[in-house]
């Protein structure tokens, strides 16, 4: 908590994404033309991404698939770092996501690929840092500095910038209109009062955070968020996942949140879930979803003015809004989480 203003850093800095957003897409836009440089030598694109940056990446894939019609798929790192184990890349797109562009294990997958005949992209919030100049092209975001250890601006512009990487693998060019209406529209989803869906979850055991399509990715950072910044067990996982059995954990004292675009072709999937869900005696609490989810929640968030395609890039803001009052509430501090560094490395390295 900062002493000169009676909040904490987390608050702060998701009330500074509006901010973030637009200097980032400002920034990055320009490059839809290397980015379609880059992709006129691919057909496939591999992400590479933890934690958060994992999250983005879910959502990058929905956009390269859905979007922009190019097969995605997500990297398992230890097949470089551990296995050391070549692979056919040619024709690939290889995109790695770090906030702060220092994960070794990040660095050195991107390297390998680059090594296999890959084609690489770098999504990072420090352009000086290794994973920049270990890529082709990087796709530096302008989130600034984030000193809250939870990713919330950097993750927001990490999303924006997949989105200038599927304008320039093909998307829809009616995706750039609507990508520069989302600062106003994350800025409209800051008056959101958290309390009643923090005090919602201040007693539980457990909780299932469920969605699907583009807003699987909120899902997946959302259950992250609770985990890490409130030490709640949480699950993130599809609705088309949790019921293959996973619904069997949630119950009285552990409710779900699931979170929705106001459109698409999901919807009805998660309308059903909730009714589902409630049928079985389990709370549910919704963020987006329009009316209709609404009507089905026990407590409800409205979610961002935008299209399915970009509805992730606002519907994580009331959930961080949550989150950190949530924290707040169970007496922890949501700018350090404990056990957590602002820079994971994920193996110790030999000396």
């Amino acid at each position: 908590m900062t002493a000169a203003t009676g909040t904490t850093r987390m608050l702060a800095e998701i009330r500074e994404q509006p901010a973030a957003l637009h200097r980032t897409i400002e920034a990055l836009l320009p490059l839809r033309p290397a980015v379609a440089a880059l992709a006129g030598r691919t057909r496939q694109v591999l992400f590479i991404a933890r934690g958060s940056s994992d999250a983005a990446a879910l959502y990058g894939r929905y956009l390269c698939e859905v979007g922009a019609g190019r097969l995605a798929t997500p990297a398992s790192p230890s097949v470089a770092t551990r296995y050391h184990r070549r692979l056919d890349l040619a024709g690939v797109l290889a995109v790695a996501l770090s906030q702060s562009g220092r994960t070794e294990e990040i660095v050195e997958t991107l390297a390998w690929a680059a090594d296999c005949g890959a084609t690489t992209v770098a999504i990072t919030n420090d352009g000086d840092s290794p994973l920049a100049a270990a890529a082709e092209l990087a796709l530096v975001t302008r989130a600034g500095p984030e000193r809250a250890v939870p990713a919330t601006k950097s993750y927001t512009t990490q999303l924006a910038a997949l989105v200038v990487l599927a304008l320039g693998l093909g998307a829809d060019p009616a995706l750039r209109e609507g990508l520069v209406r989302v600062p106003d529209a994350v800025a409209a989803l800051l008056d959101t009062d958290p309390e009643p869906l923090a005090s919602a979850l201040s007693d539980v055991d457990g909780l299932v955070v469920s969605g699907r399509g583009f807003a699987a990715s909120t899902a997946w950072e959302l259950s992250l968020k609770v985990r890490e910044t409130c030490s709640i067990d949480a699950s993130g996982l599809s609705y088309a996942d949790l019921l293959h059995g996973p619904i069997a954990v949630a119950g009285p004292r552990t409710p779900a949140l699931l979170v929705a675009a106001g459109d698409g072709p999901v919807l009805s999937g998660v309308l059903a879930l909730a009714d589902r869900l409630a049928a079985a005696g389990v709370p549910v609490h919704a963020i987006g979803g329009g009316d209709a989810l609404r009507r089905r929640a026990d407590t409800a968030v409205p979610g961002p003015d935008l299209p399915e395609q970009l509805a992730p890039l606002g519907l994580v803001v009331p959930g961080q809004l949550a989150v950190e009052a949530l924290a707040r509430r169970l007496g922890l501090d949501p700018d350090a989480p404990g056990g957590l560094a602002k820079v994971t490395q994920t193996d110790e390295r030999p000396a």
